[in-house]
């Protein structure tokens, strides 16, 4: 085991160093000035999130869909994520998982439109879409669409899975004494239950944890920050600070090298916003909407909620609490975050563990279906089945067992599934800018009411169907 947990630090160190970083941030920045800063929208896409349609097509509503989609990204990497960040790249690494989230916002709305644009509705008038379908569709490159697939199913079983159950387990043992096993099969029956309804009962149960969870989360980080008023400002000058030169981070603090500091920053802001990786845009595609841009827009806000916002929050909130509590030490992400929480009277422990409870079970749903849609891909409906099955035993295993390896391939598997995306995503950025030039740069575009080409020829297809039928029964 110890030569196999060797191997995959090596192979996970070797494929997050400088191409893959460059490569994923230089996407960013692309995809920020061709798109002329989407992220300037930000509050127009707020605004729309919670706004309702009319005449769209799509298996789940826009928000349910967003809904789903930060289930799946405000997980452990939110808080246990950022801790290791810390604990491994030092404070520094904060502010890199904060730039990668701003500059994500970009990458994340250009996901969501390719999503809509290539979607496809199949014989029982589910909508399916991805990169996969991005990449066979739009690029006519189906061994990347079937690399992707094997990768996002892979994945599924490491960020979206075992990482989870893992880590609650581990916080319920340590602050409750609950055993792992009980954990497990608590955390397995629920995740099976709601999996047996598919994509509608997924976003349904999502769509009510998250606000949930987030309020209850950022409900404690502002108490901790109260107690640490008198540190936040200190600890926002070490993030920055130690940024660009770990060393400058002072004592209790891990120092490094800049590359070490930035890798665990961009890997943790991927880890837990998902921008470039290609995973939302799975449930964005079965959103109820007019056009592609209306969808991106909505889709972009789910890397601001979750990276700009949650990420920073817990940043500053483990930051603030290492330098108000010389006592506490960078041992790792979850001993952080139960350090921290600890300040909270009484309650604290509660606060984190429900907390925890329900980011990882929340993420293990999401990804459910991102794993379920990729097999279904590669295999057909038939193999759905036991993909379910084995996800739900894996999340069982992941709370029994030690995973020490389980992070770094988690890694390795978001990194893999981030290059052909990445790939997608230059290569159609043509599209990209005419959808936007369309519905959101002109002037009567702004208003994003027009009806997108696969939307007319879905409503036509639709239409001739039913005159088809009338003319049968005549």
């Amino acid at each position: 085991m110890e030569a196999i947990e060797s191997i995959i630090s090596e192979t996970s160190a070797v494929l997050w160093g400088w191409p893959l970083i460059l490569l994923l941030v230089g996407t960013h920045l692309f995809l920020t000035i061709r798109l002329r800063f989407p992220q300037l929208h930000i509050f127009k896409a707020i605004k729309l999130t919670f706004s309702k349609e009319k005449g769209t097509n799509g298996d789940v509503s826009a928000f349910s869909a967003l809904a789903t989609a930060l289930a799946a990204t405000i997980g452990t990497g939110n808080l246990v994520g950022v801790g290791t960040a810390i604990a491994l790249g030092g404070p520094g690494a904060v502010f890199w998982c904060w730039v990668t989230g701003v500059l994500g916002m970009a990458t994340k709305y250009s996901e969501g439109l390719l999503a809509v644009k290539f979607r496809v509705r199949t014989s029982n008038g589910e909508m399916l879409g991805g990169p996969m379908y991005a990449l066979e569709r739009g690029l006519g490159q189906k061994w990347l669409a079937v690399l992707f697939c094997i990768f996002t199913a892979l994945a599924s079983f490491g960020i979206g899975n075992m990482v989870q159950a893992n880590s609650v387990a581990d916080l319920l043992k340590t602050d409750i004494d609950i055993a792992p096993t009980y954990t497990g099969i608590c955390i397995a029956l629920l995740v099976g239950l709601v999996m047996i309804g598919g994509v509608k009962s997924i976003s349904k149960v999502c769509g009510l944890l998250v606000p949930f969870m987030a309020f209850f989360y950022i409900a404690g980080c502002i108490y901790i920050l109260c107690c640490n008023h008198g540190h936040i400002l200190s600890a926002i000058t070490t993030i920055v600070r130690s940024a660009f030169d770990p060393q400058s981070a002072g004592a209790g603090f891990i120092g490094g090298t800049i590359i070490t500091t930035i890798r665990y920053g961009v890997a943790r802001g991927l880890f837990s916003n998902e921008s470039g990786m290609g995973s939302a845009p799975i449930i964005a595609a079965a959103a109820k909407t007019k056009n592609p841009v209306r969808q991106a827009l909505v889709s972009m806000t789910g890397t601001f909620w979750d990276t700009v916002v949650i990420c920073a929050m817990t940043g500053i909130v483990l930051v603030s609490s290492l330098d108000a509590h010389p006592e506490m030490h960078c041992e790792g992400g979850v001993s952080m975050m139960h350090a921290a929480f600890n300040t909270i009277p009484i309650v604290g422990p509660f606060v984190l563990a429900v907390g925890l409870f329900t980011f990882a079970l929340s993420t293990i749903l999401g990804w459910s279906y991102y794993g379920e849609k990729a097999v279904e891909y590669l295999g057909g409906k038939r193999f759905t089945i036991v993909y379910r099955l084995l996800f739900v035993i894996a999340t069982f295993f992941g709370s029994i067992f030690t995973l020490n390896a389980v992070w770094d391939f988690a890694d390795i598997m978001n990194g893999l599934m981030t290059i052909p995306n990445l790939i997608s995503l230059t290569l159609l950025s043509g599209i990209l800018v005419k959808e936007t030039r369309k519905y959101l740069w002109e002037p009567n575009g702004l208003n994003l009411s027009h009806k997108s080409e696969l939307d007319i020829n879905l409503l036509a297809r639709e239409k001739h169907l039913k005159k088809r039928k009338r003319g049968e029964k005549r």
